[in-house]
């Protein structure tokens, strides 16, 4: 026979009360187009031991949950899937283990559909507990659910120069140069936003005049057009000793540009091949600048720098360094739960800022 406990007994009578709640989710059964995407009703989940459930305010939409739903990195696991890893709302149930004064807690969530079918794309989600982290109440759910995948690569990408932190804080670069490859994207504004708040010079590249004045906005100390005169000597008149860490989105087409104004022993971290364009690798260049080519992918980096990132971006959206908005140069484009595929067809279509979708008042 069971031994009654007050939390227990707590949960099974809140669990009781939920048994005929349903919400509004989004789902798809096969990969396919955003046309697979369906709007439907569903049970309202349940959180296990170690869990909490967020009733879902803001989802944002990532490359990586358009590419999951086409099936192009991975056939689907599931045999219904509710998409977004990214998200911000206020837990409103904690499972066995959790402290039940996190019930009310505004969070932003990360990787939520990692090893499970239920995403963001929801009115309530069920993610492990460490995977929501508290977001101030000074602090917009907009900015919450910006955070997540962009946050955190950017995060892995600064902290991996052989040289450099592990952690990021205040004055963690000081007196580095960050180089951050398309700074009007999502990553890069993190990128951005991430190395100035920890006390680097950060030169951004771009494609023309308007992403420039979003680069320039989101805090970049210099920013250089790659498709006019000579960037690479652009950058070198800025930073004549070379950049010590490069955040790189389109691999194949940026490294020439990367290793020349890379410092010895620098390091380019790049988290993404924009344009697919194959790599070519000079192997004697690479080795007199004993530079360091470092792949990021967050759902194979590991529990420790996940915390890690997750802390740290924490405290710098504590400090108010990781702000959007078209002010902050990263715009933010919204779109009701019900056109979730509309957000999709928007992601892939390269638009620029921010993809939202709004769950909930």
């Amino acid at each position: 026979m069971r031994t009654p406990t007050p939390f227990a007994d707590a949960v099974a009578a809140f669990l009781d009360a939920d048994d005929n709640r349903r919400m509004k989710a989004i789902i798809y059964r096969d990969n396919g187009g955003p046309e697979a995407l369906r709007l439907v009703d569903r049970d309202v989940p349940v959180p296990g031991p170690g869990e909490v459930r967020v009733r879902v305010t803001v989802s944002g939409v990532n490359p990586t949950d358009w590419k999951t739903r086409s099936g192009v990195t991975n056939p689907k696991q599931f045999p219904e899937v509710t998409p977004h890893v990214d998200g911000a709302g206020v837990i409103d149930a904690v499972g066995e283990s959790v402290d039940p004064g996190r019930v009310g807690q505004r969070v932003w969530l990360f990787l939520a559909t990692q090893g499970r079918p239920t995403g963001t794309a929801a009115e309530f989600a069920v993610v492990p507990a460490g995977q929501a982290v508290p977001l101030p109440d000074a602090v917009s759910f907009d900015v919450g659910a910006s955070l997540g995948v962009p946050a955190l690569t950017a995060h892995r990408a600064l902290t991996i120069d052989e040289d450099g932190p592990r952690r990021l804080a205040p004055g963690a670069l000081d007196g580095r140069v960050v180089l951050a490859a398309g700074g009007a994207g999502a990553v890069g504004h993190a990128v951005i936003q991430l190395a100035r708040w920890a006390g680097a010079t950060v030169i951004s590249t771009v494609s023309g005049p308007e992403k420039a004045r979003l680069a320039t906005a989101a805090g970049a100390h210099h920013v250089v057009n790659y498709r006019t005169g000579d960037p690479a000597a652009a950058i070198r008149e800025l930073a004549p000793d070379g950049v010590d860490l490069v955040a790189e989105v389109a691999l194949g087409a940026n490294l020439a540009l990367d290793l020349a104004v890379l410092r010895t022993r620098g390091t380019i971290a790049t988290y993404a091949n924009d344009g697919g364009r194959p790599v070519e690798l000079d192997v004697r260049q690479n080795m007199t600048l004993n530079s360091r080519l470092q792949f990021v992918l967050l759902y194979t980096v590991g529990t420790q720098a996940l915390q890690a990132a997750a802390a740290d971006v924490a405290a710098a959206v504590g400090d108010g360094a990781m702000p959007v908005g078209e002010e902050h140069g990263l715009p933010l484009v919204r779109f009701p739960l019900a056109d979730t595929a509309d957000a999709h067809r928007a992601v892939e279509a390269g638009t620029v800022g921010k993809v939202l979708v709004d769950v909930a008042p």
